[in-house]
């Protein structure tokens, strides 16, 4: 969602063009995923890249990783049959008190509509409307 909502020029930044408005978080994996992308993937200038993503940091909430979401992260892996760094994602999304709804265009992660932790009902995964 990241990388579309940075690049104007991007396919899908009409889909995520809303996130202006809304108040909404993320984490570092999802900012260091999104340099690799942009940088690497999408050979945009990394000077340009960095200075975007801390314009970027500054507008968002910014979860922290720490170690408790890590060791969460590693159950989820193993109960949803996720990878390393979509269960860190995730973790760091159901532990935080202000997040409800993940938003993404990930095909994987939006099959699986929901995460359960007990003391919480759910982390929702939803696709831009």
């Amino acid at each position: 969602m990241l990388v579309p909502y940075l690049l104007p020029d991007h396919p899908d930044h009409g889909k995520v063009r809303f996130l202006i408005n809304r108040k909404h978080a993320v984490n570092p994996t999802v900012i260091h995923e999104t340099y690799h992308t942009c940088v690497f993937k999408l050979k945009r200038e990394p000077v340009e890249t960095v200075r975007a993503l801390r314009a970027y940091m500054k507008l968002v909430l910014l979860l922290s990783i720490t170690d408790r979401i890590t060791e969460q992260a590693l159950k989820l892996a193993l109960e949803y049959r996720l990878g390393g760094r979509d269960a860190l994602i995730l973790a760091s999304y159901l532990y935080s008190e202000k997040v409800s709804t993940v938003i993404t265009l990930d095909r994987g992660l939006l099959e699986l509509d929901m995460i359960k932790k007990s003391g919480r009902n759910f982390l929702r995964i939803a696709t831009p409307k």
